[in-house]
Protein backbone atom coordinates (compact mmCIF):
# COMPACT_ATOMS: atom_id res chain seq x y z
CA UNK A 1 0.00 0.00 0.00
CA UNK A 2 1.46 3.34 -0.93
CA UNK A 3 1.93 5.96 1.47
CA UNK A 4 -0.62 7.88 -0.21
CA UNK A 5 -3.29 5.32 0.21
CA UNK A 6 -2.36 4.43 4.19
CA UNK A 7 -3.21 8.41 4.89
CA UNK A 8 -6.26 7.91 3.09
CA UNK A 9 -7.52 5.08 4.92
CA UNK A 10 -6.07 6.29 8.68
CA UNK A 11 -7.82 9.72 8.08
CA UNK A 12 -11.24 7.76 6.80
CA UNK A 13 -10.45 5.66 9.93
CA UNK A 14 -10.63 8.86 12.59
CA UNK A 15 -13.11 10.59 10.91
CA UNK A 16 -15.71 6.99 11.09
CA UNK A 17 -14.55 6.87 14.97
CA UNK A 18 -15.52 10.09 15.46
CA UNK A 19 -19.17 10.09 14.03
CA UNK A 20 -19.70 6.93 15.28
CA UNK A 21 -18.96 8.29 18.81
CA UNK A 22 -20.77 11.79 18.04
CA UNK A 23 -23.89 9.50 17.05
CA UNK A 24 -23.52 7.96 19.92
CA UNK A 25 -24.01 10.44 22.00
CA UNK A 26 -26.65 12.63 20.17
CA UNK A 27 -28.66 9.61 18.96
CA UNK A 28 -27.98 6.83 21.56
CA UNK A 29 -27.95 9.11 24.58
CA UNK A 30 -30.20 11.82 23.73
CA UNK A 31 -32.94 9.92 22.39
CA UNK A 32 -33.07 6.30 22.57
CA UNK A 33 -31.56 5.54 26.17
CA UNK A 34 -33.38 9.15 27.26
CA UNK A 35 -35.61 7.60 29.86
CA UNK A 36 -33.27 5.26 31.36
CA UNK A 37 -30.41 8.35 31.42
CA UNK A 38 -33.34 10.67 33.58
CA UNK A 39 -33.21 8.51 36.79
CA UNK A 40 -29.79 9.98 36.61
CA UNK A 41 -29.83 13.84 37.69
CA UNK A 42 -26.99 16.17 36.76
CA UNK A 43 -26.52 19.78 38.42
CA UNK A 44 -30.56 19.32 39.05
CA UNK A 45 -31.42 18.23 35.56
CA UNK A 46 -32.61 15.06 33.78
CA UNK A 47 -29.33 13.35 32.49
CA UNK A 48 -30.87 12.31 29.62
CA UNK A 49 -32.36 15.86 29.06
CA UNK A 50 -28.57 17.30 29.64
CA UNK A 51 -27.61 14.69 26.77
CA UNK A 52 -30.24 16.20 24.36
CA UNK A 53 -29.88 19.48 25.00
CA UNK A 54 -25.90 20.31 25.80
CA UNK A 55 -24.08 17.15 25.86
CA UNK A 56 -24.12 16.57 22.10
CA UNK A 57 -22.96 19.51 21.33
CA UNK A 58 -19.96 19.71 24.30
CA UNK A 59 -19.23 16.60 22.72
CA UNK A 60 -19.36 17.73 19.33
CA UNK A 61 -16.91 20.76 20.08
CA UNK A 62 -14.62 18.31 21.94
CA UNK A 63 -14.63 15.82 18.59
CA UNK A 64 -13.36 19.09 16.39
CA UNK A 65 -10.02 19.33 18.52
CA UNK A 66 -9.64 15.81 19.25
CA UNK A 67 -9.50 15.66 15.18
CA UNK A 68 -7.86 18.19 14.53
CA UNK A 69 -5.18 17.02 17.44
CA UNK A 70 -4.80 13.34 15.42
CA UNK A 71 -4.64 14.98 12.04
CA UNK A 72 -1.72 16.48 12.83
CA UNK A 73 -0.42 14.18 14.32
CA UNK A 74 -1.37 11.96 11.64
CA UNK A 75 0.58 14.58 8.87
CA UNK A 76 3.09 14.51 10.36
CA UNK A 77 3.43 10.68 10.37
CA UNK A 78 2.93 10.73 6.69
CA UNK A 79 5.36 14.05 6.03
CA UNK A 80 2.53 16.39 4.68
CA UNK A 81 2.02 18.76 7.26
CA UNK A 82 2.35 22.46 6.69
CA UNK A 83 4.97 24.19 8.49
Amino acid sequence: MSDREAYWKANIRLVAGCLVVWFIVSFGFGIILVEQLNSISLGGYKLGFWFAQQGSIYTFVFLIFFYAWRMNKLDRKFNVHED
